[in-house]
């Protein structure tokens, strides 16, 4: 006979998962696809004493991988992306000119503010991070400024901009789901959002005082740009498929097909313009870039070259979409369980004061994208769980939209088992401890958001 499972039990999936991650991933370094399988394996556990099959749990993870799909379709289309513009040329030119402009000192607030221009007018983080986050990681090393910061630095950009751009799927999601204006809901994110990211720009300009021309080894650097200019034919031609993309996806026109169509100008840049061969057109789109395609050999270009090309390809992607099933795995059996539910209504019930139900929507939302490792989880089930308490209590459900955003969106790049922090630690080879300090809005969001509730500041109650 099926039953809920009691606190302890929906808790224990939880805390077992995070102790067999924090243990194996972050202290071993195991693998984490076998730790996340593990923790699957304690999660059926529980499932079978509550009383569900295997074809129950069988379900379950269909259901979750289900919503894991159109996350699925943008990994595989920024792996085509990512190679294909380092076909035309694209991403090499923006490395090219930015090793070219940009200041060493400022170079971590520029990068902030390249990202989230980006990320905004595309509204994907990952597209952003996969296309200005690798060349401003280039530009970095040969700056001799350290990996981990940068990759902070774009992360946080990129997420930022997906937050506040309409065109992103999770912000129209919060929206959707809370019933309200989308761009009322970006507009009261700006409470939490501004603050935390005028904080991380302070943070970043007086971690950049230490960088300077003098922190580059001129030698070095010349060798790449030389390189570049050598393998590529910088013009115009290779800023096609970014206005391509930005044309596109500006007018509402759907991410994928964008990205899609973006790769499909970037490989006739890359045959027309840069003289690559047909059949190397379409190889970059499975395999990525490599040095092979190009006039030059690998023993006549630097390491710095090598490192930087070879890059992109739905083959490039296949770790990260492994990590998300063992993930989805988890996450799809605890909430087959019922876990989910009874630990989400247990805190719920506390709620006496408006400052409560914020607090109660900030940890569940917390406890819940920790889980499930996906912000549309969260704002789903937390948007329709909150919703009737937010209207009860009077308070306008932007408060409720905006705190999903805050505790969810913002901080899935911290969930090593999470598509987010999957996608960033893969694609950027950085560790979660390398980069987490530096992406201050990332976590100062949860902060502005608890502050907010408890003081009632940037709270907005419905007018009588």
């Amino acid at each position: 006979m099926k039953r809920l499972p009691t606190l302890f039990e929906a808790i224990s999936s939880i805390v077992v998962m995070g102790l067999v991650v924090l243990v194996g991933f972050g202290i071993l370094h195991y693998p984490i696809q076998p730790l996340l399988i593990i923790a699957a394996v304690y999660a059926s556990f529980i499932a079978f004493r509550v009383g569900l099959s295997w074809e129950d749990l069988q379900d379950g993870i269909t259901k979750r991988l289900a919503t894991a799909m159109p996350a699925i379709y943008i990994i595989f289309s920024v792996g085509i992306l990512i190679g294909t513009w380092m076909f035309s040329g694209t991403v090499p030119a923006l490395i090219y000119y930015g090793l070219e402009l940009i200041n060493p000192t400022y170079f971590l607030v520029t990068a902030f503010i390249i990202t989230a221009v980006t990320s905004v007018a595309t509204g994907t983080a990952w597209g952003s991070v996969g296309t200005a986050g690798i060349a401003l990681i280039a530009i970095a090393s040969e700056m001799n400024i350290p990996t981990g910061m940068v990759a902070g630095v774009v992360i946080a950009g990129g997420v930022f901009g997906d937050k506040m751009s309409p065109l992103s799927d999770t912000t129209n999601l919060a929206a959707l789901v809370t019933k309200v204006n989308i761009f009322k809901h970006i507009q009261h994110m700006m409470w939490t959002t501004i603050p935390a990211s005028i904080i991380g720009l302070i943070v970043w300009f007086i971690a950049g005082l230490q960088f300077s021309s003098e922190n580059i080894e001129n030698k070095r650097m010349n060798i790449l740009l030389n390189n570049i200019g050598e393998a590529f034919n910088l013009n115009f031609w290779v800023w096609l498929p970014v206005i391509f993309i930005v044309a596109g996806i500006s007018i509402g026109k759907p991410t994928v097909p964008m990205m899609l169509l973006s790769s499909l100008v970037a490989m006739f840049v890359g045959v027309i313009n840069n003289g690559f061969e047909i059949v190397d057109a379409f190889n970059v789109t499975m395999n990525g870039f490599d040095i092979g395609m190009t006039s030059l050999s690998s023993n006549e270009v630097s390491n710095s070259m090598l490192d930087l090309i070879k890059r992109g390809g739905i083959m490039s992607m296949t770790e990260i979409v492994v990590t998300i099933f063992c993930g989805y795995a988890f996450a799809g059996i605890v909430e087959a369980s019922g876990s989910l539910k009874v630990i989400l209504t247990t805190i719920s019930s506390k709620v006496s004061k408006d400052s409560h139900l914020i607090l109660v929507t900030i940890a569940g939302s917390l406890i819940l994208v920790f889980a499930a490792g996906v912000a549309s989880v969260v704002i789903i089930m937390i948007g329709v769980l909150l919703m009737d308490m937010y209207n009860e209590r009077k308070l306008d459900r932007v408060n409720l939209s905006r705190t999903l955003e805050d505790c969810g969106t913002m901080v899935l790049p911290f969930i090593p088992w999470g598509t987010s922090g999957i996608y960033y630690r893969d694609l950027l080879h950085v560790s979660l401890g390398d980069f987490f300090w530096w992406t201050v809005p990332c976590y100062l969001c949860v902060f502005f958001a608890a502050f907010y509730g408890i003081t009632g500041i940037g709270i907005k109650k419905i007018k009588a």
